[in-house]
């Protein structure tokens, strides 16, 4: 079993010592992901927009590593405020319409760099 590490120009570099993601044999683990954008920005001020960046960063980490948001078994949500559930969940269905994978949602005290939403996925490829 040899461990490939993935990395994207198009999201953000990780912020401490990890990988963007892991690739094993036929399963990507892909780190907790935050509405940063490639340079290090925070994008978005609302868990709507900040969503969005954080499945694009999702999206592109992914394709490089040969899967999709599509091939998505598993997603761990972290959500700076659980009254945000709902509007969450109406951006994060628009990615997963068919088939959405398992999927674990807590509400934490803190997020890097105070933002409002990280998501890490496992995926087949």
């Amino acid at each position: 079993m040899e461990k490939e590490v993935i990395f994207s120009e198009k999201a953000p570099r990780p912020i401490g010592p990890y990988s963007q993601a892991i690739k094993v044999n036929n399963l990507v683990f892909v780190s907790g992901q935050i509405p940063s954008d490639p340079q290090g920005n925070i994008v978005g001020t609302n868990i709507e927009e900040q969503t969005k960046a954080v499945m694009q960063n999702l999206i592109a980490i992914l394709e490089k590593s040969g899967s999709s948001i599509s091939n998505v078994v598993m997603s761990f949500v972290y959500l700076k405020d659980l009254n945000d559930f709902n509007k969450f969940n109406e951006i994060y269905s628009t990615y997963f319409k068919d088939k959405p994978p398992a999927r674990v949602t807590v509400e934490v005290s803190k997020l890097p760099k105070s933002v409002l939403i990280e998501i890490a996925v496992i995926a087949t490829v």
